[in-house]
């Protein structure tokens, strides 16, 4: 009969399986999915049923790729949309950047609100809150700064659009920029861990949403008081699925990711937006302080290894470089079709970037909850449990 130190090892050895069984499963369903979903093309709406758009896109400040991703957005293959730019003052570079393209694109519907009105502590909604009221269209996209757009893709996003829908997200990746090691190692990030999450989550109905870069029906934000009562929070793009997903409609992906192109690209300044993310996830779901760290891959091969040498007597460096070979062949096949393609730089540099990225897991995490404020841009703020903030 076993002591009861060996009956809480064995119940804690019988859910560490459960546990890696589940997150196999993840990544089994990421892979299928992003198969049937990624780049696949869709039958577009009849064109006497297409819905005008508008597009928020709030700016703060110059990159050297902000011309360029803007330009994208006068390009789109879509009949009716407009463009609403918003700059928080009237010093701000961006401001040249807009005027110059909405000159050399006259036919295009874009407008510019200078100026910030301050609704809440989340800056972004406060940008961006002139232009939501001024928006003409119901079909509303918030779409970051650092984002380029395929010609196709505001079609593709409304596509996805069906009666029963109130949200189409664009899962977030990255443009491969002449940036060396950290340009992969952001876009080894997005097209594994994040696809991963984001494909797995959304396949049954679990809120994963990004707000780089979405789609919404205005009239369910209106429901509930407009963009402005999400200025509470920095994390508005979870909260407004969750808003929208309680007035029973779906949260779902379009088949083109949202592409991020900045002209900034450093190791220290991708770090600082993973530690700010888990900051905010572990304040809104708690319980993810415990499960993020444990479901990574070298923690989750420890704890595994551990159980089954515990309870079968396995070998336990053998477990762990199968578990770690597995989950490096599944990321490799999943960053291929989310690139829709082969990879743009060497599998060696896949390699190292993989393992940097799970290497340093999870001592992000733990960075993360050192102290409860976040650092946005040039703004700190103090994280509540909920995911409300406020400004310090």
């Amino acid at each position: 009969m076993m002591s009861i130190a060996e009956t809480i090892l064995f119940i804690v050895a019988i859910g560490v399986i459960l546990g890696w069984l589940f997150v196999l499963l993840m990544h089994i369903v990421a892979l299928f999915y992003g198969r049937y979903l990624m780049h696949r093309v869709v039958p577009q709406p009849d064109p006497e049923n297409l819905h005008g758009v508008s597009i928020l896109k709030p700016l703060t400040g110059v990159d050297p790729n902000l011309y360029k991703n803007l330009e994208t957005f006068f390009n789109q293959q879509y009949p009716a949309y407009e463009l609403l730019f918003s700059v928080q003052d009237e010093n701000d570079p961006a401001i040249m950047v807009v005027q110059s393209l909405i000159q050399k694109y006259p036919k295009i519907d874009a407008k510019l609100f200078i100026g910030l009105r301050y609704v809440g502590p989340n800056g972004k909604i406060n940008n961006m809150v002139r232009g939501y009221e001024a928006a003409k269209y119901d079909l509303i996209v918030i779409s970051d700064s650092g984002i380029s757009m395929r010609p196709e893709t505001l079609m593709n996003m409304v596509s996805f659009m069906k009666s029963d829908v109130g949200l189409v997200l664009q899962m977030p990746y990255t443009a491969h920029r002449k940036f060396g090691f950290s340009s992969v190692y952001e876009q080894v990030y997005f097209g594994t861990f994040q696809a991963r999450n984001s494909l797995g989550a959304n396949a049954v109905g679990i809120n994963c949403s990004t707000g780089m870069s979405c789609m919404f029906r205005k009239e369910l934000l209106e429901n509930v008081g407009g963009l402005q009562a999400f200025a509470k929070y920095l994390a508005e793009d979870f909260f407004i699925c969750q808003e929208i997903v309680r007035q029973k409609y779906k949260a779902v992906l379009c088949s083109l990711p949202a592409i991020q192109n900045s002209g900034n690209c450093s190791v220290e300044h991708f770090h600082n937006r993973l530690i700010r993310w888990s900051q905010l996830r572990g304040a809104m779901l708690p319980h993810l302080i415990v499960l993020e760290p444990l479901s990574e891959c070298m923690l989750m091969g420890v704890c595994i290894s551990w159980a089954l040498d515990f309870l079968f007597n396995v070998s336990p460096m053998g477990v762990f470089l199968l578990h770690t070979l597995m989950w490096f062949l599944s990321d490799y096949f999943l960053l291929k079709t989310v690139e829709n393609g082969p990879l743009p730089f060497s599998k060696f540099e896949f390699f190292v970037a993989w393992i940097t990225r799970e290497a340093l897991a999870f001592w992000l995490s733990l960075r993360s909850h050192k102290n409860g404020v976040v650092q946005w841009r040039h703004k700190r703020y103090k994280v509540h449990w909920g995911g409300s903030v406020s400004e310090i």
